[in-house]
């Protein structure tokens, strides 16, 4: 989870243009502007494998999935990963734990694996929870930048199946085949998260050498021998996961974008940092285990991000590009006891404004370190599926409705442009519909009938020059058929 690749185009930009520090000043804040808001990139490569679109259409049609951050660094209670590098940034600050000393943090962090013992790990509880809230497809961590892999791999004994790791007696040790089992039963759509960097393998921090920042801490040039056995590192691990007892795998979701093929301007700033590690050969790869298999090369762009991934945000127009909001329910990506989890109107409204703007919700809850959610994450998922019940059927397999929204009102459609819904949404203190609803800029097929979803009643309408205008009979005011957003439908 970073802007890396964003930083380093703003930085390229600079130097060839030379800019004096008012003009560096100005186009920093456009820059900065356009990456908040507009979240768009001019490299997406939009894919020609006729299995891949097919997949892509209809990870379109989800709209709503959620994603798990989960490995030994929940027993602290920490950011995850990002404590271990000497990174002196906000999210990377060390509390406890040996904390001023980096090497003692390092051991101690990594002696985690020899106390995580998650007994209450029950991937079917999380399912249904999931399920209830409209919840389709599920992507999960196998393995963050720390390296500790949440999966039975045969690369590295740094895992939960470790036999230093006293879970991994339980028969249900190898996390990630029994949450892709549990999910897929179901049906679930498939994400297997991967972090393309991994700091505690020896190919990517040598121990030779100290660890600065968040790259390989030696030349890769200098040394392409040792690069080379992170390559296949890497491939194997993927590998494993997309092969025999993982089953299919509808999405291969790669973090840690600063692994990648850097610019001529770049390596020439920083030489050590041509960190490619062939993504050709391992979508080739993918691609002939689990045909039609997404890849999303977070941040890197090209051929191998099948949909862009804007972080903590929601763009504000319809984007030109398959996208996904990966947000999180509380405040941080992973386990944090008393986290402070956002209010079940809030999630809904989330989830109607990406959806009306053509992205998908991809809401994170990380599992506390005995195998559980927070109770506050499963109230939050009723909320979200009671609402579901009643108007989920203008989120699911729809498209954006131009103009997308207007003042509190956004717009979808079905894929043939024969309906269209319209969620009215209020704040918080407002807890029934007006009399009349003006709808400005789309109106109904004359002579059709429109309804609130929840509802088959047929409402009095008008259409006018432009737009049309709605009447709510009083009953519905006072007692509509869900609460927070309401959903009206009409033929066009």
């Amino acid at each position: 989870m970073n802007r890396d690749k964003e930083i380093g185009i703003l930085s390229k930009v600079f130097k060839i243009f030379d800019m004096k520090k008012i003009l560096f000043g100005i186009l920093y804040l456009l820059f900065s502007f356009s990456l908040t808001y507009g979240q768009e990139y001019s490299d997406y490569v939009p894919p020609k494998d006729p299995k891949v679109q097919k997949k892509l259409d209809w990870w379109q049609d989800q709209k709503f999935g959620l994603l798990m951050h989960w490995g030994a660094y929940s027993q602290w209670g920490v950011v995850e990963s990002w404590s271990i590098c000497p990174e002196d940034e906000g999210w990377t600050q060390r509390h406890g734990h040996g904390s001023d000393n980096y090497f003692t943090y390092l051991k101690n962090y990594e002696n985690l694996k020899t106390t995580f013992n998650p007994v209450q790990f029950n991937p079917e509880k999380w399912a249904s929870a999931a399920k209830a809230a409209g919840m389709r497809y599920v992507v999960f961590t196998t393995k963050h930048h720390d390296g500790f892999c949440m999966f039975d791999t045969h690369q590295t004994d740094y895992k939960i199946t470790s036999r230093e790791c006293p879970f991994h007696t339980n028969s249900r040790a190898n996390v990630t085949k029994e949450i892709f089992s549990a999910f897929r039963k179901q049906d679930f759509g498939i994400g297997a998260y991967f972090s393309k960097p991994d700091w505690h393998s020896p190919y990517f921090w040598w121990p030779y050498f100290p660890p600065k920042d968040r790259f390989p801490n030696y030349d890769e040039a200098k040394y392409p021998e040792r690069w080379q056995k992170f390559k296949d590192f890497t491939y194997n691990q993927i590998k494993e996961l997309l092969v025999g007892e993982y089953g299919d795998v509808d999405i291969l979701w790669l973090d840690g974008g600063w692994v990648r093929p850097h610019s001529k301007e770049e390596i020439n700033e920083h030489p050590r940092r041509n960190d490619a590690i062939n993504m050709p050969r391992i979508a080739k790869m993918a691609r002939s285990l689990q045909p039609g298999i997404l890849i999303v090369d977070r941040a890197v762009g090209g051929l191998y991000e099948n949909y862009r991934t804007p972080e903590q945000q929601v763009p504000d127009h319809k984007l030109s590009y398959p996208w996904e909001t990966c947000m999180t329910m509380g405040n941080s990506w992973s386990y944090v006891p008393n986290d402070s989890y956002k209010p079940a109107d809030q999630l809904i409204k989330l989830l109607v404004k990406i959806v009306s703007y053509g992205g998908n919700f991809l809401l994170n809850i990380g599992p506390d370190p005995k195998g559980d959610w927070d109770p506050t994450a499963y109230q939050r998922l009723r909320s979200m599926g009671q609402w579901m019940k009643v108007n989920s059927e203008g989120i699911y397999s729809t498209r954006p409705l131009a103009p997308y929204q207007e003042d509190n009102i956004y717009f979808t459609q079905k894929k043939d442009h024969s309906v269209a819904y319209a969620f009215y949404i209020t704040d918080s203190t407002h807890k029934k519909l007006p009399s009349t609803v003006e709808i400005s800029n789309i109106s109904a097929r004359k002579g059709s009938s429109v309804h609130l979803l929840g509802d088959d009643r047929p409402l009095q309408w008008e259409q006018k020059a432009k737009g049309m205008v709605v009447e709510i009979p009083a009953e519905l005011q006072n007692n509509p058929p869900s609460k927070y957003v309401w959903t009206f439908k009409m033929k066009l």
